[in-house]
């Protein structure tokens, strides 16, 4: 019985579960059939296949062709499967052996005169093959990939002669030639640094704390005190991601078709979506559903600029992921998870007209415009920063700030220190642990409480208040926390200050 099976790998979100590709021959009429619920960029697969391997100086079985992607209620997309539909076919043609089949994974694209051509969300498919020590065939554009993962049993094939060759046992496919020493794990040197920012030196301090304990920050004041300038200086007082960490950000990369240059694979990303963007864009979905900005992000920072015009349909898309580091995408073919474990960072300005001490704005205009971020939004913010205009001589001084470097130091200690503490950073200390580990006493506790009531906050502000007040504490490696951390924590609650003013103008 002219029977072949040959293994492959489809696309699931950041999973990559494994397909197997049945080719039968049989006798009547020639015909190609293809069933296992394929989409149509499979079904076309028939005619590629095809001229493929006549192109290629096979011969096309002049039978009835059956091919089956199992299992069936699996949706299948893409031209992936060209390359192992090809190999099933020959070898149930008994043009290649297929005594090696059992053990390899054929993945990739088909072009008309045989050559094979790379596939996007490579990633997830090497890093689960490796995980089943299974041999891998690869396009030989998607060598990079392989080579961020590591793993010795890639092999590389440019064409269908050159790897039925290889099955024959009459030639080599090239694989990997080094290790992962090439990966440079030394932190970019950008030219963006925090001291070329003029003043500011409470948004600073803030940025700081924000950056020591993974803290969601959001910048107020009018157009042109340094909002985005500040911003964009964060990554350069963030570690760099470890091996792991950079695969993971890598293989979301990799599902969403986008590729991370190598020298920046440690760099933690940085995404800065217009605020035009839709829920989808920024949550991820679709038909076949991808990540959106916010998983692009994980890891790293989603810089959300002028975020009050941000439609509040979308700002509300974002309250679940900050809070459990994962969005869910419910389609009717699949329910994905992507990781969206991310650090929010936004700008805006306090009035529709730029500065809520303009006469052009009324009490009630601006009310309407931060009406726009909801409550529950705004409560997830832990730092809220008033950024003013510089007052006069600022600009013509020749002081200057600390550099990147030296604030960046700082914050690798105080994230150590968390670490060592109690396993993760302050942004994600639950209430239990706050309890166990922060090093509050009581009367400082009551006086937070009383605080948190008389400004009319929530208990998550209360805890985040704590959360933010142990991080002042580590950056001055001060064990315990005191009245004057807290204090300072309840200093960087500018929207609030704000919100009241308007209620009691007068």
């Amino acid at each position: 019985m002219a029977i072949a099976c040959v293994t492959t790998r489809a696309s699931l979100g950041v999973a990559a579960p494994e397909v197997t590709v049945e080719v039968h021959l049989s006798n009547g009429l020639p015909a190609f059939s293809l069933v296992g619920l394929p989409e149509t960029s499979v079904k076309e697969a028939k005619e590629r296949v095809r001229s493929a391997l006549i192109n290629a100086g096979f011969e096309f079985p002049q039978r009835r062709i059956t091919v089956n992607l199992a299992p069936a209620d699996l949706p299948k997309q893409g031209g992936r499967y060209d390359l192992p539909i090809a190999i099933g076919i020959l070898a149930a043609s008994k043009q290649v052996p297929d005594s090696h089949l059992a053990d390899h994974e054929f993945i990739g694209e088909l072009a008309l005169s045989g050559q094979i051509r790379p596939c996007s969300g490579i990633l997830p498919v090497i890093i689960d093959a490796r995980k089943q020590d299974k041999t891998l065939i690869l396009p030989l554009d998607n060598r990079e990939d392989a080579e961020l993962v590591g793993y010795r049993k890639c092999f590389f094939a440019a064409h269908l002669q050159g790897l039925a060759q290889y099955l024959h046992g009459q030639g080599s496919l090239p694989g990997l030639t080094q290790d992962l020493q090439w990966l440079d794990t030394q932190p970019d040197t950008d030219h963006k640094c925090l001291s070329d920012v003029i003043g500011q030196y409470q948004a600073k301090r803030a940025l700081e704390i924000a950056a020591a304990g993974n803290h969601n920050l959001l910048f107020l004041g009018p157009p042109g005190t340094g909002k985005t300038m500040l911003a964009s200086r964060m990554m350069q007082l963030l570690p760099p991601l470890d091996y792991d960490e950079a695969l993971e950000v890598a293989a979301i990369h990799s599902v969403a078709g986008l590729s991370i240059p190598m020298p920046t694979f440690y760099q933690r990303p940085f995404r800065s979506p217009h605020h035009t963007s839709s829920a989808i864009s920024l949550v991820g979905g679709g038909s076949h559903p991808k990540p959106g900005e916010i998983s692009l992000a994980h890891r790293g920072v989603l810089f959300l600029d002028e975020v009050a015009e941000f439609p509040r349909k979308v700002l509300d898309c974002l309250r679940e992921p900050m809070e459990t580091g994962e969005v869910v995408i419910s389609r009717a073919a699949a329910k994905l998870t992507f990781a969206s474990r991310f650090q929010l960072i936004a700008a805006m300005n306090p009035s529709p007209c730029g500065d809520s001490a303009n006469a052009r704005a009324t009490p009630d205009q601006i009310q309407r415009y931060l009406a726009r971020l909801s409550g529950p939004f705004i409560d997830r913010f832990d730092l809220t920063i008033e950024v003013p205009r510089l007052p006069q001589g600022t600009l013509t001084a020749s002081q200057q700030g600390e550099p990147s470097r030296i604030v960046a130091k700082r914050v690798h200690q105080a994230r150590e220190r968390q670490l060592s503490r109690a396993g993760v950073l302050n942004a994600e200390l639950s209430g239990k642990q706050l309890i166990q580990t922060a090093g509050f006493n009581q009367k400082d506790l009551e006086f937070l409480e009383q605080s948190v009531n008389q400004l009319g906050l929530s208990v998550r502000s209360y805890h985040r208040l704590q959360r933010v007040a142990r991080t002042i504490a580590d950056l001055e490696q001060s064990t315990e926390v005191d009245r004057h951390h807290i204090a300072q924590a309840l200093g960087y609650r500018a929207m609030d200050r704000l919100l009241n003013s308007l209620k009691n103008p007068y």
